[in-house]
């Protein structure tokens, strides 16, 4: 799922491409991706789009007079953009929604036939503001608004980081290098970190988060995201699972659970103690290797 750092760079993108433009066109070619029914969607039509905005990790794009379309991506929905003539690059059946403008086209696709990628179209500040899960802006919080939210309730590290309620737009690829850079167990309870874990945690999620989004950017260098995904090479533990930890060499260790997984390095954030993986330790019972040197 684009997480936060994905999310700023199509706003980026999106904003100099559509802001102060008339909306030619909108095209549902989904019935299920549209979970609103009043205002209509296709009132937008004709209107300007006067800027885009985040909102946790849904993208609002903004027409006057006061309507907010609301596009939520979750796993596999993605943004696309097209200049005038060229061809969309996709199949049909990936397609979820269009909106024409005079410079080109946005396109809504989604790669699963789960279909979970929604659109909603809210009319005013206060139908938007309830679309918020209300959590903190990490980018934004000082160290005490952290720690509060932190400890609100008592949690793992790894579920209080991806909880949309306590923190906004952080989600399993970044919680996992936020954790790796702060030296913290993913599952590690909120309410015992110390002042200094606490702190070390409130600036490795701004420096990642920062850098990651520095990193796209260069990638970038002014084009559309097409290539937006969870894992990346260049990434120190998410999706490298057997893989060197880049900081000590010691092998990346995985925790997979329903459709997520945690990945973390044991000697960088366990003091060397391998994490019960739910299914495969059961599996193995005593016979589970209990540090990194046993495995």
């Amino acid at each position: 799922m684009p997480e936060l750092p994905d999310i700023v760079l199509y706003l980026e993108a999106l904003g100099p491409r559509v802001t102060g433009r008339r909306l030619e066109h909108f095209r549902l070619l989904s019935p299920f991706v549209l979970r609103s029914v009043d205002p209509p969607v296709d009132s937008i039509e004709a209107h300007v789009v006067t800027g885009v905005r985040r909102l946790g990790k849904r993208i609002v794009l903004t027409f006057e007079p006061d309507l907010f379309l609301v596009l939520h991506l979750m796993i596999a929905g993605r943004l696309r953009w097209r200049e005038p003539g060229q061809k969309p690059g996709m199949g049909p059946k990936l397609m979820l929604a269009v909106l024409e403008f005079e410079n080109g086209s946005l396109f809504f696709t989604e790669a699963s036939s789960k279909k979970r990628a929604s659109l909603q179209l809210v009319r005013g500040e206060a139908a938007l503001a309830a679309l918020d899960p209300g959590g903190l802006e990490p980018l934004d919080a000082t160290l005490d608004q952290f720690r509060e939210a932190l400890t609100r309730e008592n949690h793992t590290l790894k579920r209080a980081l991806t909880d949309p309620h306590l923190f906004s737009g952080i989600g399993n690829a970044y919680s996992d290098e936020i954790l790796h850079a702060a030296r913290l167990s993913p599952l590690k309870l909120t309410r015992s970190l110390s002042e200094d874990e606490a702190a070390r945690l409130h600036a490795a999620t701004r420096a990642t988060l920062l850098v990651w989004i520095d990193h796209l950017r260069r990638d970038l260098a002014g084009t559309f995201p097409e290539k937006v995904t969870a894992f990346r090479e260049e990434m120190a533990v998410h999706g490298r699972f057997k893989q060197p930890c880049p900081a000590c060499g010691a092998p990346v260790q995985r925790i997979r659970y329903a459709e997520n997984e945690c990945n973390y390095c044991a000697k960088c954030q366990t003091g060397g103690r391998l994490l019960a993986d739910r299914s495969l330790s059961k599996l193995l019972g005593k016979d589970w290797p209990k540090s990194i040197d046993e495995l």
